[in-house]
Formats: C-alpha cells, sequence, structure tokens
C-alpha cells in the first residue's frame, strides 16, 4: 500500500462560521472530492482526522483536546495534512444533499462545485448555521433548527417526511442521489426514512469515526459486523452498506475501541 506522506502547511485564514466552528484555509490544495478527508497533525497534540471543506481548507468544531489546540493557533501558523484520504460521494443527475451541523463542511464541495439541487441543513440554533449565506446564493437550500431561531422548528428528518414551514419540506423521490453527512444519529433516522421509500441504494453517508492510522492498518474505525473500515472502504458508504451494520447509529468506539452508546460523535 503506498504511504501517504503528511505535507506541512501554513494557515493563511481563519474564519468563524459560528461561535463554536471555524474554517481553516491553508497555502496547499490538495486533490480532493467532496466527502473525502484528511489527517491533520497538530505539533505537539495529535493527529486526527477532519473531512475537506475545500481543496484548502477544513472547517472544524471545537469538541475536544485536539480541535482546541486547532483553534489557539494563528494565522502563518503550520499543520500537517495528509491526504486526501478515503473514497467520496458520487452524485449523478438530480443531487439532495443533507446536513447537520459541522456535517456541512465535506458536503460543502457539492455546492462549490454547483452539484447540489436543493440542500437541507439542519443546526441546533440560529447562531450554529454554518455557510447560510454561500449556500443560500449556490443552492435551494431549507434549513430546520432544534430550537426553531431560524427556518423549520424540528430536524430535517421532518423536512423528509414533508413538514416544513412554508412548504420546505421535500420528496426524496424526486432525486438521483442523496448524499448525507452529520450525526450518525441523524443519519440513522434519515436511512430509515430512505428505506421505507425503497431509496436506501441512493443515498451515500459519510461517516466520522475515531482513527488512529487513517489508511486501513489499525483497524480503529471497523464497523460491527459488516468489517468495513471507515478510513478505507470509507468514509462514505452507500445506504445498502450500512444496513447491513448493527453498529451504525447504535454505538461507536472510543481510543480503546471499547463501545459507546449513541453512535458516532
Amino acid at each position: 500500500m503506498h504511504e501517504i506522506a503528511s505535507v506541512p502547511v501554513k494557515i493563511t485564514e481563519i474564519r468563524d462560521e459560528t461561535p463554536t466552528i471555524k474554517t481553516f484555509e491553508f497555502d496547499g490544495c490538495f486533490s480532493s472530492k467532496a466527502g473525502q478527508f484528511c489527517m491533520v497533525w497538530i505539533p505537539g497534540v495529535d493527529e486526527v482526522p477532519m473531512g475537506f471543506s475545500s481543496p484548502s481548507s477544513i472547517t472544524v468544531q471545537k469538541v475536544g483536546e485536539a480541535t482546541e489546540a486547532l483553534f489557539s493557533l494563528n494565522v502563518g501558523d503550520t499543520i500537517g495534512i495528509k491526504g486526501p484520504l478515503g473514497n467520496g460521494y458520487t452524485p449523478e443527475g438530480r443531487v439532495l444533499v443533507i446536513a447537520g451541523g459541522v456535517g456541512a463542511a465535506p458536503l460543502r464541495p457539492l455546492a462549490l462545485e454547483g452539484l447540489a439541487d436543493t440542500f437541507i441543513l439542519g443546526a441546533r440554533t440560529a447562531d450554529e448555521i454554518v455557510y447560510k449565506d454561500e449556500l443560500g446564493s449556490l443552492t435551494d437550500l431549507r434549513i430546520s433548527t432544534d430550537d426553531g431561531s431560524y427556518g423549520h422548528h424540528g430536524f430535517v428528518t421532518d423536512l423528509l417526511a414533508g413538514a416544513g414551514r412554508g412548504g420546505s419540506g421535500v420528496d426524496p423521490e424526486d432525486y438521483d442521489t442523496i448524499c448525507v453527512c452529520g450525526p450518525e444519529i441523524m443519519m440513522k433516522n434519515v436511512l430509515r426514512i430512505l428505506n421505507e421509500k425503497d431509496l436506501s441504494d441512493r443515498a451515500q453517508f459519510s461517516l466520522v469515526r475515531y482513527m488512529k492510522c487513517g489508511v486501513g492498518i489499525c483497524g480503529s474505525c471497523c464497523l460491527d459486523d459488516a468489517g468495513l473500515r471507515v478510513c478505507r472502504d470509507g468514509p462514505v458508504f452507500s445506504g445498502t452498506d450500512l444496513l447491513k451494520s448493527f453498529e451504525f447509529g447504535n454505538y461507536s468506539r472510543d481510543a480503546t475501541g471499547r463501545r459507546v452508546s449513541g453512535g458516532g460523535h
């Protein structure tokens, strides 16, 4: 297997997307497809997986030690990027995109490339909506918030079920490809709705799991009972593949391999 080396890049711009999410632009440009990820080395701290939000950026939510260290960096500081890794989305025909929170990051390239016909974006509250103006100018954007502070009051799954303020719901049968990323429990519920409509074969889901190597060697990101490696066989999987995994949406694993209830991050 060809080993991909980490490439040092300088941070050229830092944008506050929300109070907890930042985009880091860097001076390297990587030939990544929407959905592919990289291993990001934060000097002296750790190397962690993150999705590309463009060929020269990552969009990150502060959730732990590594991301907190990343948030402390400034323009001109250096990080390491190993990638692109894994596979990406393969959109065809009319494309529906469904994102929850920072899960919009690996889906953003689809909008930038003009491939997203409709983009459903969910957030906890209005303050946590990412890329709102940008996505609104590039695609047919539908927004839901858990607290009702913007758009539909509820979840992205409501919009798939035909609900939504002002007719914001969509019919997934109108789309040839459905690309999804977000909290795993959200994706599980999206897959359930699509499967009930016999549309699981049109859906592609990007998973976020704990990874050590990022290249399929250590097995830390394998899914029961399908045995799929998120880093090597994914991170994008078809809905039909995920229906074979009991682990998806039910539990994830920590750094020791121990099961953690809830499924994903």
